[in-house]
């Protein structure tokens, strides 16, 4: 492969590679959001289910056994919320330890359809300015110069010699004696000391 191509290409990886912690950042932003609103929803019904006598557990099991459709409907969506919220604090929690790795580990492992969809249609490409994303976009390069110098090394022929008719099967062929070198600037050889 040729240099400059490689070159570009590595280039176009770490930028590319160099996005993943800024979209992290922007679905990091929008996780607070969520995570704060559904907080309080389950907040709410655990103070409701309280002021009624019951944990969360038998509200929404009272809820499950109502005669009404309608409660029986909003006992299953709670039940959703609580487990959306439970997900959602787990990625907020990752987020928190601050390691790159873990905050990509976290969102990769388990994103929120939700929070992803929106992340991605309201996304705009950056200019990584911190340490997360200059390692990002440093690994990125690396990762691509190192695999597309791997390939083209694996695709590349090996040069052949052309063989001359006098050479010996048997025995390499020695190099061509040099011819010496002979630097003429228009005087004679002999500086006449």
């Amino acid at each position: 492969m040729a240099r400059p191509v490689l070159l570009a290409l590595s280039l176009f990886a770490g930028f590319v590679a160099a996005q993943g912690p800024e979209f992290g950042q922007q679905y990091r932003q929008r996780l607070g959001g969520a995570a704060a609103e559904l907080g309080r929803v389950v907040a709410d019904f655990d103070r409701d289910a309280a002021e009624a006598g019951l944990d969360r557990a038998r509200a929404v099991e009272s809820m499950r056994r109502a005669s009404d459709e309608f409660i029986r409907l909003r006992a299953a969506s709670m039940e959703r919320a609580f487990e959306r919220y439970a997900a959602l604090s787990r990625q907020q929690a990752a987020f928190e330890t601050g390691a790159i790795l873990a905050t990509l580990r976290a969102v990769a492992a388990a994103p929120d359809p939700t929070l992803m969809s929106g992340t991605w249609r309201d996304y705009e490409p950056a200019v990584p300015t911190t340490p997360d994303g200059f390692v990002a976009a440093g690994l990125g390069f690396g990762l691509v110069y190192v695999l597309a110098r791997t390939l083209g090394m694996t695709l590349r022929r090996p040069k052949r010699r052309r063989r001359r008719p006098d050479e010996d099967d048997d025995f390499a062929a020695a190099p061509p004696p040099r011819r010496p070198h002979r630097v003429d600037w228009g005087r004679s050889a002999d500086p006449g000391f």
